[in-house]
C-alpha cells in the first residue's frame, strides 16, 4: 500500500548510530513531515515507517474517501493488518486461489477498533460505506515493498 521508499523524518534519541527501530538505538520518527500521496490501489497513503533500516515492519496511514472501493490486490510474501481508526468500511478477502466464488471468500463490515489480519497472497479490498473518510493503519510484516503488490482486479 505504499511505495516502499526509505523515509527519514526524525532522529535518534541518542547521538549514536542506529536504524529506525529494528535494533540499535531508540528512535522517535516524526510524522509531521510525511506527505500523503495517491496510490493506484484507490486510496491515499501517508508513510509513517517504511525503511530498509527496519525491514521487519512498515506502517502507513491509509485514507479511503466515501463511496470508494480500493482495487482487489494481494501482497506476495507480506502479511498485512488493517487497524481501523475512523469511519465505516466493508472488507473483502479472497483466498489464494483468487476466485471470488470460492469458499474462502469473506466479506465483513469494519469499524474503529477492528483489526483485519490478511495473510500473504490473500486478495483484499476495502470499501468506504460511510459518509466520512475511512482511515486505517496498514501494518505490514515484513515491510511493504512495491514489488510485493499484485493487482488481482478482473
Amino acid at each position: 500500500m505504499s511505495n516502499g521508499d526509505a523515509m527519514s523524518n526524525g532522529g535518534p534519541l541518542s547521538s549514536g548510530s542506529g536504524g529506525s527501530g529494528g535494533g540499535g538505538n531508540p528512535t522517535i520518527l516524526r510524522g509531521r513531515g510525511a506527505q500523503e500521496y495517491w496510490f493506484e490501489e484507490g486510496c491515499f497513503i501517508t508513510e509513517w515507517l517504511n525503511t530498509p533500516d527496519d525491514p521487519a515492519l512498515s506502517i502507513a496511514r491509509a485514507r479511503v474517501t466515501p463511496g470508494v472501493t480500493t482495487r482487489l490486490h494481494r501482497l506476495a510474501g507480506t502479511v498485512e493488518r488493517y487497524v481501523i481508526l475512523e469511519g465505516q468500511g466493508r472488507v473483502e478477502l479472497v483466498g489464494p486461489d483468487g476466485t471470488l466464488t470460492s469458499a474462502d471468500h469473506y466479506v465483513s463490515d469494519v469499524e474503529p477498533g477492528d483489526v483485519v489480519v490478511i495473510p500473504a497472497l490473500v486478495s483484499q479490498r476495502i470499501s468506504n460505506i460511510g459518509e466520512t473518510d475511512l482511515v486505517f493503519l496498514a501494518i505490514c510484516t515484513p515491510r511493504f515493498q512495491r514489488g510485493c503488490y499484485e493487482d488481482t482486479e478482473e
